[in-house]
């Protein structure tokens, strides 16, 4: 991995009810950080009309997903809303091994769990809407779902809500900039924890008792 010296690997999750605006934090914040990779997480839903295959979503059919699923090749997946979502582990290695500060997540609290489960160090932020009233608004407002779906997003979102306490974080977006200025320090703080750079420090420490130690030329004397 090719990163910042001293800087640990980031594992960024970012996980919401539907309409809670997660989607246009996530693309600011990838927009300010581009090292930090965007993990392509693999799919069985249907592309939206302005998706692309590889760029939103690898979108596949379910007897793929789940011959995946058999081989091991998830490091999380879930269902949600009917369909079946994965994040890969070729996904994090290709980080890895890319000039990527990090990696970000965009999904639910199921697969959020079964990540940091596997990697604990992963930062979990989970955005919530300031009422259930305007994030009814909001999945209205889109105008893209019949009645039904809009339904079932909301129950789905009291459930999911339930789950904050799994979280690292939580974030209230009643305002987008000012929501995006939080989302964007937690970053910047999650940077400057202080096991990142433990290693950095403890070599600063060498230098300075290799300085102590070391013999001290003598002043020339005058004549």
């Amino acid at each position: 991995m090719s990163s910042s010296p001293g800087k640990e690997f980031l594992l960024l999750i970012l996980s919401s009810p539907s309409g809670a605006g997660k989607t246009t934090l996530f693309n600011r914040l990838r927009g300010e950080f581009p090292l930090l990779r965007f993990s392509v997480s693999h799919t069985t839903r249907k592309p939206r009309p302005t998706e692309v295959d590889g760029r939103e979503y690898h979108f596949v059919d379910r007897e793929a997903f789940q011959s995946m699923v058999k081989e091991g090749a998830f490091a999380e997946h879930a269902e949600v809303h009917g369909n079946l979502y994965g994040t890969t582990i070729r996904e994090i290695e290709l980080a890895r091994s890319a000039d990527a500060d990090g990696v970000l997540f965009d999904i639910d609290y199921q697969g959020a769990r079964q990540l940091k489960a596997t990697f604990p160090e992963a930062i979990g932020i989970f955005v919530i809407p300031p009422s259930l009233a305007e994030l009814e608004r909001r999945l209205r407002g889109r105008g893209t779902e019949d009645e039904a779906t809009t339904r079932r997003r909301l129950a789905a979102a009291k459930a999911e809500i339930a789950h904050y306490g799994f979280f690292d974080y939580v974030l209230v977006n009643d305002d987008i900039d000012k929501a995006y200025g939080k989302l964007r320090g937690i970053l910047l703080a999650e940077r400057c924890r202080r096991p990142r750079w433990a290693k950095r420090c403890e070599e600063l420490l060498l230098e300075a008792r290799a300085e102590t130690t070391s013999p001290q030329t003598a002043p020339k004397e005058t004549p």
